[in-house]
């Protein structure tokens, strides 16, 4: 199964971020001071006499917006709504180009030099082989702008970074039942009980939480003026933990072909035996 719907990690996203409730103008406060006004001694506030009445109140944006305005005055909600679908654009690109990068790199990843013993095959750290993520994201990222590429690097450079040594780091075991008693000196060649991801482990699995993959997303955008880049990099993070969990459960180790010497097998008196020394190999695709 390929990584879990693009829809559902772009909303996901958003929903973190809009949960932040940032507010535009930041730190708004509205002026105080007077203009004076022969008719009026008490003087009149400066802030709502410089618009239109029709600019001083205005509908608010969608619930949903990345953004929240300061008030309803017109500017302030169009500013919050201009920002916002800016924001908006540059996580269903960036969320977009992180799950085809995934997909590409579950449709070319291997398993090779699983040690098969008996019905047990032991897929040892290593035995997972795939290339670079980093690379496949930023193919497809947001870089209209130097922003925006910027942005992207920091992304597709955190989660390829933690992806390598999560995929090296893994271990388990599959299953191959029929290696356990063979009829024959060499055990014919046979695929794997299709086993979840979610069955192996790895020490390199820390590196994709989402408080280490933001961490490293702010590090290596290494750019403390830029607004709201801290928010971002946490709703993507956060969502990526999300759904990353969801693809454990959801891909499956399957076609890792198995084959073997039976050393025992010794006819009439010994006719079957067990597989001891196999090796299992899986080709382009095991991993999905």
């Amino acid at each position: 199964m390929p990584w879990p719907p693009n829809d559902m990690f772009v909303m996901l996203a958003k929903m973190n971020f809009v949960a932040k409730a940032i507010k535009l103008p930041i730190d708004w406060k509205e002026l105080t001071d007077k203009i004076t006004d022969p008719s009026n001694p008490a003087g009149r506030d400066m802030y709502p006499e410089s618009f239109k009445p029709p600019e001083r109140l205005t509908a608010p944006n969608s619930p949903m917006n990345l953004f929240r305005e300061s008030t309803l005055n017109k500017y302030h909600v169009g500013t919050a709504r201009e920002i916002g679908e800016q924001y908006e654009k540059f996580i269903e690109g960036i969320c977009g180009a992180i799950s085809t990068g995934i997909g590409q790199w579950m449709s070319t990843a291997t398993v090779v030099a699983v040690n098969i013993v008996g019905p047990v095959g032991i897929l040892h750290p290593g035995c997972v082989v795939g290339p670079p993520l980093m690379p496949l994201i930023l193919s497809s990222a947001p870089k209209a702008t130097p922003m925006e590429l910027k942005f992207s690097m920091a992304v597709a450079n955190a989660i390829g970074t933690m992806w390598l040594p999560w995929h090296i780091g893994l271990t388990g075991v599959l299953s191959y039942p029929a290696f356990a008693a063979v009829p024959a000196p060499v055990a014919p060649p046979m695929p794997n009980i299709p086993m979840p991801l979610v069955a192996f482990v790895s020490p390199g699995e820390a590196g994709l939480s989402p408080a280490t993959l933001k961490s490293l997303m702010d590090a290596n955008l290494a750019d403390p003026t830029a607004l709201h880049a801290s928010d971002l990099f946490d709703s993507i993070a956060k969502a990526f933990g999300t759904v990353f969990q969801l693809f454990k459960v959801s891909t499956l180790v399957k076609n890792v072909i198995g084959t073997g010497p039976v050393p025992t097998f010794a006819p009439p008196f010994v006719p079957v035996g067990p597989v001891l020394g196999g090796i299992g190999t899986g080709p382009p695709g095991s991993i999905s």
